[in-house]
């Protein structure tokens, strides 16, 4: 008699798959209340590890033409496509749906890298700006990524809230730290497998899994991080995470999962250039 090979559920930092440095686990339980998984639970030292990891990719991706960053997230996508079906069953077991309800989240989940893909190489020219001046000069405004983004997966819908968050902002030329939802951990950890095998940096997106309410604090308190997408927040902990985040002036932002360019935007900042005109 065959013994199934179990799953050991990692973090994802620096484009490796390490454990948590303090050894630590919890159980995750299916929708029956079944034991399903032991995911790391990440300590303060492992978000400063994946900030570390997060800071050192941030310059190569921003630089990285936007033309090739959409090339990339429609990598994933294709990549993603490739494993379907491990995405169903993780979320049947996790969120108790049906077969056909749990691959139309696979589906929509997909098609959303797909449609963040095509905003790498148009955000700028839709949403920036050759500005009315007077005098022998022009100026112009850009976009520009924030920079480093901490990110909060909701619990709704466990692959589609994940998607939902850290697309955008790798469309923005950003990099994500992106803390797995507690109850829904499964499709993080099989995100980032698929993070691993794409063409995307290593360090452009770290997941750790573990409780949101011990990582919030340290994520808004630090600072190298630049913006929170907060959507998987409760509120209370939500409102702790806004003002421990003023030190530094982080940009905190919490969304409906809705898809929107609004999302790139939400976490760039606008640049204006002047130029002179040659007589």
């Amino acid at each position: 008699m065959r013994i199934d090979v179990k799953k050991t559920y990692k973090l994802f930092i620096g484009g490796e798959f390490p454990r948590s440095e303090s050894g630590r686990s919890y159980e995750v339980y299916d929708a029956k209340g079944n034991f399903l998984a032991n995911p790391a639970l990440a300590s303060r030292k492992d978000l400063r590890d994946a900030v570390v990891s997060s800071r050192g990719a941030a310059e190569k991706w921003e630089k990285t033409s936007a033309f090739n960053r959409s090339q990339i997230l429609y990598r994933v996508a294709e990549v993603m496509q490739g494993r379907a079906e491990q995405f169903v069953s993780e979320i049947i077991a996790q969120e108790g749906l049906t077969k056909s309800q749990a691959k139309k989240q696979v589906e929509k989940a997909i098609d959303l890298w797909v449609w963040y893909s095509g905003w790498c190489d148009k955000i700028a020219t839709i949403y920036g700006a050759t500005n009315p001046v007077s005098g022998s000069f022009y100026n112009f405004t850009i976009p520009e990524p924030l920079g480093v983004v901490g990110v909060f997966a909701g619990g709704k819908d466990s692959l589609l809230d994940l998607v939902h968050g850290i697309a955008p902002v790798l469309a923005g030329g950003n990099v994500a730290i992106t803390l797995a939802n507690q109850n829904f951990p499964l499709s993080a950890i099989t995100l980032s497998e698929v993070f691993a095998t794409s063409d995307l940096p290593a360090g452009v997106v770290n997941v750790l899994t573990g409780k949101h309410s011990e990582l919030a604090s340290w994520v808004a308190s630090h600072m190298d991080i630049d913006g929170i997408d907060g959507s998987g927040l409760d509120s209370q902990v939500y409102e702790s995470v806004r003002l421990a985040g003023t030190d530094n002036l982080k940009r905190i932002k919490k969304f409906s999962s809705t898809q929107s360019p609004e999302r790139i935007l939400a976490f760039m900042e606008s640049k204006t250039v002047w130029h002179p005109i040659g007589i």
